[in-house]
């Protein structure tokens, strides 16, 4: 969970193939599916679609309270295909199962009025910029749309004024892309405290072994000696 299909690629993929990217979103803790949008979805629209026959979706704050429609929560999944629990690791079970049988996904979404729940971010890589709530996610789809960008990650940096600032890593498609260039485009996309502090210029970078973007791992390399 936790990773959308950004519009950028969703967009390539429907000029090259003739086809609406359908997405849809599961957990191995769930075995694993939860939602998926309608087969026949003329556009992308960039949500994970509709819960799954007998599976309930619900988003929640910090303090387990539902949020409203068009709000950010966790989201938590109740129904036959959530796991019981972790094997042999009761503690890790509770922290992620509810009373009710929910499972806490870790992943912030918002749901609208039609049902349909739209990814936000995971919940671990929210970054706090003097108070205000800034998702990684944001920030990576509006530099996606460069063409000069191959492939984008943003993390949260410790800032004396701030407390957390955004900090871009890019590897460029076209070797003429410039810092200046994506500034620029963030300037006219991005609220001003959603805009990277710094950009670093990547050849690559480091990915799961099904090719997911690890923002852990850049992260552990600033903290490092």
């Amino acid at each position: 969970g936790g990773m959308p299909v950004q519009k950028a690629v969703a967009d390539r993929w429907k000029k090259m193939t003739g086809c609406t990217l359908i997405e849809a979103y599961g957990l191995s803790e769930t075995s694993p599916a939860v939602t998926i949008n309608p087969l026949d979805l003329g556009d992308y629209n960039g949500s994970i679609g509709l819960p799954i026959s007998s599976t309930e979706v619900i988003l929640r704050s910090d303090d387990g309270r539902e949020v409203p429609l068009g709000s950010p929560g966790e989201i938590w999944v109740g129904g036959p295909q959530v796991m019981k629990g972790y094997w042999n690791s009761p503690a890790e079970t509770s922290k992620v199962l509810g009373r009710d049988g929910f499972l806490a996904t870790g992943d912030i979404g918002v749901m609208d009025e039609k049902g349909y729940v739209r990814i936000v971010d995971r919940k671990k890589d929210m970054l706090l910029v003097s108070g205000f709530n800034v998702y990684p996610n944001e920030i990576e789809a509006v530099v996606a749309m460069l063409p000069g960008v191959l492939e984008c990650a943003v993390i949260g940096v410790p800032d004396a004024h701030s407390g957390e600032v955004p900090k871009l890593f890019v590897v460029k498609r076209n070797a003429s892309l410039t810092e200046a260039d994506i500034r620029a485009h963030c300037e006219a996309n991005l609220t001003g405290y959603k805009r990277p502090k710094t950009i670093e210029f990547r050849k690559e970078l480091p990915k799961t072994n099904v090719g997911k973007i690890l923002r852990r791992a850049l992260r552990e390399e600033g903290k490092a000696p």
